[in-house]
């Protein structure tokens, strides 16, 4: 039997976003979440992240380090932190276990247990079942949400950071490693919204020049009334428009909503916008999701 039933691609169809139960077992998520642990035990702390504030110069390289960091993350596994994490003198004020907002964004192409789990048989059939011919992978994150600290993500559209034309050639399938609940930060959607095209496009900026990347438009100001929330249960996944609008309030609770995301791209006959940020390179071109 299919994971995704007809009646349930009609619903992503029709509301932009999906919730499914059980995609991975306990255990599997168990296995993701140790793993990750490994990694952070291991990792190195970048020096950009540690530099202290004196200046308005060293402001300024921070916040290019960040981004200059972010915009070739698209072939690496790289380390991105909540804000106030660090003391002026660059340690970490809490345990560095608790410190990450996320990790991204090549975690299925070079660690073997997220690559299994992002070209599962189930993930294949859901990509067969709603049509996709070659889809590819474009980025992948594991994101914290730590408790208490775990930061609001405001309301936006994927397809505002990860453009293609024609639109809606975007899926973002996004896993609960722990149960999403209200309390520790759930994802909230718009039911429809995917349908209205998109207002805002972050794009890179001429080489040379600062910042990195801008936004072209504005987001649109949406009715918080139109959001309904979508918790989901420890192995479960949302499957994502890239046009539907969502958003995730502040984890303000004592429990952490780990999550393993990723976002693939039918690209039978679509164009990957050279101004996105993320880009395809020699070492990682965009892997395709069916393994032969």
């Amino acid at each position: 039997m299919d994971f995704l039933t007809d009646q349930d691609a009609k619903k992503y169809q029709e509301d932009g976003y999906l919730i499914l139960d059980g995609l991975l077992s306990p255990a599997e998520c168990d296995e993701l979440r140790l793993r990750m642990g490994e990694i952070v035990d291991r990792m190195d702390v970048p020096e950009h992240c540690r530099i202290q504030f004196s200046t308005n110069h060293d402001e300024q390289l921070k916040t290019q380090g960040n981004a200059d960091y972010f915009i070739t993350s698209g072939d690496k596994i790289r380390f991105f932190f909540e804000k106030g994490v660090f003391d002026d003198k660059g340690d970490f004020t809490v345990p560095k276990e608790r410190s990450l907002n996320k990790i991204g964004h090549a975690l299925h192409a070079y660690e073997p247990l997220y690559k299994t789990a992002t070209h599962s048989p189930k993930i294949q059939g859901i990509a067969k079942k709603l049509g996709l011919k070659s889809p590819v992978i474009l980025q992948s994150m594991y994101i914290f949400k730590q408790p208490g600290i775990g930061g609001e993500v405001m309301p936006h559209q994927d397809a505002t950071f990860l453009h293609t034309e024609p639109l809606g050639r975007v899926m973002g399938v996004w896993i609960a490693l722990e149960d999403a609940t209200l309390d520790n930060g759930c994802l909230w959607f718009i039911p429809g919204s995917h349908n209205n095209g998109i207002t805002r496009r972050m794009v890179r900026t001429p080489e040379g020049t600062y910042p990195l990347t801008d936004f072209v438009g504005r987001e649109a100001t949406y009715n918080d009334k139109l959001f309904i929330p979508a918790p989901v249960k420890k192995g479960g996944v949302v499957l994502i428009d890239g046009e539907v609008v969502h958003k995730s309030e502040q984890n303000a609770s004592e429990k952490s909503r780990h999550v393993y995301t990723f976002h693939i791209m039918e690209s039978q006959k679509t164009k990957w916008s050279p101004e996105n940020w993320l880009q395809p390179t020699e070492e990682l071109p965009f892997p395709a999701l069916y393994t032969k």
